[in-house]
């Protein structure tokens, strides 16, 4: 059945293994478009594929046995008792493996081509989310115009990525902050953090998950959609949002203006996976690297790569296929790389190893960890396809590579057959087979720096995200070659050329926690106004006196303006409607110039829920959304007394816990309502409830602070 339908789109899931049930169904969209104008619509957009979560599993479809047959080479309905059967042996093995390889050529073919040229016929693009697919979902984004994920693992989020940088795609998106954490407690700092992650694992094309409809006369909180981070004006930080609108528009300007820029091609070994049984049914359905990878020599490389800071993108066997070598790099869509890897695997299609050798005969280096595959999967003309594959292994003669590179006096932990103008290297030390084959890792990882490396027309590009709790300041080597670089700050849009040792290839780099820069780096030397850098001179002071705090807008009503000498959350004031507001609060404070002679100064306002703008003097400053707030002042802006302005935004949270209290029933969503991420949450009911919530903190909550800087 479907899940989570719209209104009329109740009913069965159709048959995704059926050209004719393709067909039927993309009809009704041609009859519903023929007497509109959609000119203007850019594409076609499919959603997960969930059929898996739904009631039943589709494992079947009218034309299965000939299809089989056609594809494998002999009749299912002979072996139906070796598919259905819980007994792990060889034989039944090869034939699951042959039915569940016909199920995702099949997706590919009938389904996800068709409507793509369906869509392409008509002069459309698609947009595909092929996460959850019984097929290798790596070959499903090949076939589409964007690939598109979702989720919080960057492993997960590099499937759609890689896809569009072996498939030569400009655009790799993602749907956005979901689930990131319960209803109304996600602010635009955490938002960003993980747009920041999606653009690390190279998504240039970032969708925010969607909202409903809702009438404007709709009471709070609106129509909301089941997920839990509601982008609707009802939400306080709306009119915070641009800010982070345009830090993923600038973001993206370069991200899609470049190519992607790994070095490593690392084999998604689906075979294994394929030969598996599972407790869920027939069927696998694939999610990057899920939890049924636990365990596996695949994993634990993945995220041996990203721990240590190599780029790679995922490849699949039909992929690979498509690859070829010049001048000892291996070339697809329109990027080159510098390796093949492979993960410990038990069995590989004879199709890609006999690649994977012409290719190191081509000249290609080729990395596989701890051992070579041993046989071939499936059992459709067994006997002649293992008698090639145990050929093709037979070719290779390794040694240990000291002796074949006659280092004889340095002893490697890896073998090494050459074979053409290439080679193969197997051993267990990762590092060490990287180094020997040139392929360097980017050190800044070892610093909580996260990054992805693209490259322009004269140079290269990073995004490098401090994904740690502490500011970083200091030098970080790149494994690029520049003759200059410069930075670029997306948030604040600071900007210039870096420090930068071109002879050590090493920038200078100021991140606060949760920061992100762009670094620009040039084959040819480039000169121009240089980037900021600042560093403290003097001691930090609080700024003391009297506040004000006004209630600007929000609700249930605005409380009364108050005034404090000590900061902390306006929940914490006397009076029911401070607890249950949610809104926009004005924090005004009269401070005398410090006596500090500087360029300026950094306003850090600590900790803030949820988000903030700062004016000094009448003077917009910025918007801050976290999770540092801070902006600079500079010293020409201050007079011997000033005014602060501080506009805090909070949550949702606190008015819906008090319209809870009230016994009014908001939740008017159709068909699941509004679900609970934790079960704390699920009320009687089985709808999402704050019942057992107390006030969330709101407004600055701890000192704000003024830091005297010079410019380095």
């Amino acid at each position: 059945m479907v899940e989570r339908a719209g209104p009329g789109g109740e009913g069965d899931v159709i048959d995704h293994f059926s050209a004719k049930a393709i067909q039927n169904y993309l009809s009704a969209f041609d009859k519903a478009f023929s007497k509109s104008d959609v000119s203007s619509m850019r594409a076609f957009f499919n959603d997960s594929y969930e059929v898996d979560d739904a009631r039943g599993q589709s494992d079947w479809t009218e034309a299965l046995f000939d299809e089989f047959k056609a594809r494998r080479g002999y009749d299912l309905r002979n072996y139906l008792p070796n598919l259905f059967s819980k007994e792990k042996s060889d034989l039944n093995s090869r034939v699951l493996f042959d039915y569940r390889s016909t199920i995702g050529d099949l997706i590919l073919e009938k389904y996800t081509s068709e409507w793509a040229k369906w869509a392409h016929g008509r002069g459309k693009i698609v947009r595909n989310q092929a996460h959850g697919s019984p097929a290798n979902t790596l070959d499903l984004y090949s076939v589409v115009d964007i690939p598109e994920i979702e989720g919080t693992d960057l492993l997960r989020i590099k499937f759609a990525s890689s896809a569009a940088n072996i498939m030569g795609k400009k655009l790799a998106s993602s749907e956005s902050a979901t689930w990131e954490n319960e209803h109304f407690l996600t602010n635009l700092a955490d938002v960003k953090r993980a747009l920041d992650l999606f653009m690390v694992g190279g998504i240039n094309h970032l969708f925010y998950h969607g909202t409903p409809y809702t009438p404007q006369n709709a009471a709070f909180p609106g129509w909301l959609f089941y997920a839990a981070v509601h982008f609707t004006p009802h939400n306080p930080f709306w009119k915070d949002f641009g800010k982070l609108n345009n830090y993923v528009a600038r973001c993206q300007t370069f991200l899609q203006d470049s190519k992607g820029n790994n070095d490593v091609l690392f084999y998604f070994p689906i075979t294994d996976r394929l030969t598996e049984q599972s407790p869920k049914g027939l069927l696998e359905h694939f999610d990057g690297v899920t939890p049924e990878f636990n365990g596996t020599d695949f994993k634990e490389v993945g995220q041996k790569l990203l721990d240590r800071g190599y780029g790679f993108d995922f490849i699949s066997d039909k992929q690979i296929q498509n690859l070829s070598t010049k001048n000892q790099v291996i070339l697809t869509g329109g990027i080159s790389y510098k390796t093949i890897l492979l993960a410990e695997s038990e069995q590989v299609p004879l199709e890609t190893l006999e690649t994977l050798i012409n290719l190191a005969k081509q000249g290609a280096t080729i990395i596989v960890h701890k051992k070579l595959p041993a046989d071939v999967p499936g059992l459709g003309n067994l006997d002649a396809r293992r008698a090639k594959f145990k050929a093709l292994l037979a070719e290779l003669h390794f040694e240990n590579v000291g002796k074949v590179q006659n280092l004889a006096d340095v002893k490697y932990n890896f073998n090494q057959a050459k074979i053409g103008q290439g080679s193969i290297l197997v051993g267990e030390d990762l590092d060490e087979m990287m180094v020997f084959a040139k392929i360097y890792r980017e050190t800044m990882i070892d610093n909580g720096l996260q990054f992805v490396r693209k490259t322009h027309a004269n140079g290269n590009y990073y995004f490098v995200n401090n994904k740690t709790a502490k500011a970083f300041d200091g030098w970080v080597k790149l494994s690029v070659n520049a003759k200059a670089a410069a930075l670029y700050n997306p948030m604040t849009e600071a900007l210039g050329m870096a420090k930068y040792n071109a002879k050590t290839n090493e920038i200078y780099l100021q991140l606060a926690a949760g920061e992100s820069c762009i670094i620009e780096t040039y084959k040819t030397p480039v000169s121009g106004a240089t980037y900021a850098y600042f560093k403290p001179k003097g001691e930090t002071q609080e700024l003391t006196g009297t506040w004000k705090i006004s209630f600007l807008e929000g609700g249930p009503e605005l409380p009364k303006t108050v005034e404090t000498n000590s900061l902390g959350s306006w929940t914490k004031l006397d009076g029911e409607a401070y607890k249950n507001f949610s809104g926009t609060a004005s924090y005004t404070l009269d401070f005398a110039k410090p006596n500090t002679s500087s360029a300026g100064y950094w306003l850090d306002l600590g900790k803030v829920a949820e988000s903030a703008t700062v004016s000094i003097n009448g003077k917009f400053l910025g918007t801050l959304i976290g999770p540092t707030y801070r902006v600079f002042v500079p010293n020409s802006l201050l007079k011997d007394q000033n005014t602060l302005v501080v506009n805090v935004s909070n949550s949702m949270a606190n008015r819906v816990i008090a319209i809870e209290k009230q016994g009014v029933v908001w939740q008017k969503f159709y068909n699941i309502n509004v679900s609970a991420r934790l079960r704390p949450n699920l009320g009687k009911e089985g709808y999402f409830t704050t019942q057992n919530w107390q006030p969330r903190e709101s407004g600055l909550l701890e000192k704000v602070t003024l830091t005297a800087v010079e410019k380095e």
